[in-house]
């Protein structure tokens, strides 16, 4: 039985053939950007709370990949109480958003809660620099999680260097000075191994802050470059799906009975919600469609928060800003095609004005001679394309003047094949007429051709 639902105010038939569950959402269209409810429809619906709770002076932990920058960067301006932007020398406040595999934040959590230490030198800095398994800098870490009511954790890659006799996955690539190939391996790490990652997070903060949200969310930013030999956008897709299938696995599985585990669709929004949202290197955002990917975080998790109708001017504003962007992209594209064609005259000209030199410097009687060589030349020229006009034009006569002696004995031969009564009405013959015609013109054609361009 068919069932219909309405899209943007427009009843629609899901199916006639087919049933498709009791939730049926449709993609949004051109004029589904239109709409007041743009944002609660094709954005926050059913990744959301029920209503805002995080206040200023909630502590929060935000780390993870480079995008986790933007979210602690955002809320602690506004004032909000951010555990990791504080100077303590915890790692997760040091390198917050260099932890950009789920290995190393599990690490971390299980090195601050379980005193897990890895076994090989897993942890280095934006220099190479080594990060040790320092205790001071454990308690400072767990001190963080110990205070921590909400927990912002952003993945960026699923692919992977570890060291191959213990399996443990370093931070980041690894140190140049200590890579040893028949140990330190790379790979793409699956789908069920950072599920398991996330189930081991969840359970680890559950069981030291059984009352604290967890937000999981995916960095849009792709990689700057894979180490597989495939192209770096397709490795990206497939790093990206990775992570964004495993916390899918995890929301579906755990968020039924766990009402404080969430999903941000920040990765959806810079890839589907607007169509400039890049910077020129393709890698970071551009600032305004950041501002409102987090103006969505504080409008359904802060309070005081934003109201919807200022959300949506917010979201009108960016998508303004981005279909101008659009326009002026075109108009540097137009601007940079100008420039080109610019400097391909200048060149041009330079060239020119340097034969023009080369030309003025030299010897009057070498360039005599060399212009009294190039028109030897050309006359030849002229005389050898002349010649094959000459034979080409009596081939053709020689072709016509047999199709003449073939018409006249054809007439002939038909003269004599009309009765007698009739062959007083007989005309000469239109094909006679039309090869004595074409036999003058020709003549004439040599005639001037013979006597040349000024004849």
């Amino acid at each position: 039985m068919a069932r219909t639902v309405v899209q943007d105010g427009v009843t629609r038939r899901t199916t006639s053939a087919f049933f498709r569950g009791d939730s049926t959402n449709f993609y949004p269209n051109e004029m589904s950007f239109d709409r007041d409810d743009i944002v609660p429809q094709y954005i926050a619906k059913g990744w959301m709370p029920a209503a805002p709770y995080i206040r200023k002076e909630t502590p929060i932990a935000a780390f993870g990949s480079c995008f986790a920058t933007n979210i602690s960067n955002y809320l602690h301006e506004r004032g909000f109480n951010v555990l990791t932007k504080a100077e303590n020398g915890a790692y997760v406040t040091r390198m917050g958003e260099g932890m950009v595999n789920t290995f190393a934040i599990r690490q971390q959590f299980e090195w601050a809660w379980l005193g897990t230490v890895p076994k090989s030198s897993l942890w280095h800095g934006y220099s190479a620099e080594e990060f040790g398994y320092d205790e001071d800098v454990r308690l400072a870490t767990k001190a963080i999680f110990d205070r921590a009511e909400v927990f912002i954790i952003t993945l960026g890659l699923s692919e992977i260097w570890y060291d191959e006799p213990t399996g443990e996955v370093f931070w980041r690539a690894i140190p140049l000075n200590q890579y040893d190939p028949a140990r330190h391996k790379f790979r793409v790490s699956s789908v069920a191994e950072n599920l398991e990652n996330l189930r081991a997070i969840t359970r680890l903060i559950r069981a030291n802050r059984p009352d604290a949200t967890i937000v999981f969310t995916v960095s849009p930013i792709p990689l700057q470059a894979t180490f597989r030999d495939v192209t770096c956008m397709a490795a990206n897709a497939v790093s990206k799906s990775i992570l964004r299938v495993a916390i899918d696995e995890l929301h579906r599985e755990l968020a039924p009975t766990d009402a404080r585990l969430f999903y941000f669709p920040s990765y959806e929004v810079v890839m589907n919600l607007f169509r400039n949202a890049w910077q020129a290197d393709r890698r970071h955002v551009h600032d305004r469609v950041l501002q409102f990917n987090m103006e969505i975080f504080e409008r359904y998790y802060c309070l005081p928060g934003l109201t919807d109708a200022a959300l949506l001017r917010a979201f009108r504003e960016t998508r303004d800003k981005d279909m101008e962007l659009g326009g002026l992209q075109r108009q540097d594209a137009r601007r940079q095609a100008f420039v080109e064609r610019s400097e391909r005259q200048e060149r041009i000209a330079r060239a020119l004005a340097k034969r023009k030199e080369r030309r003025d410097a030299a010897d009057p009687a070498e360039v005599a001679a060399r212009r009294a060589a190039r028109e030897a030349a050309n006359a030849e020229r002229r005389r050898q394309r002349m010649a094959r006009a000459e034979a080409g034009a009596r081939r053709e006569a020689r072709q016509i003047s047999m199709a003449q002696r073939q018409a006249r004995g054809a007439a002939v031969a038909g003269a004599a094949a009309v009765p007698p009564g009739r062959a007083a009405r007989a005309p000469r013959g239109a094909i006679s007429r039309f090869l004595a015609v074409g036999a003058q013109g020709l003549s004439k054609w040599l005639r001037h051709r013979r006597a040349g361009p000024g004849g």
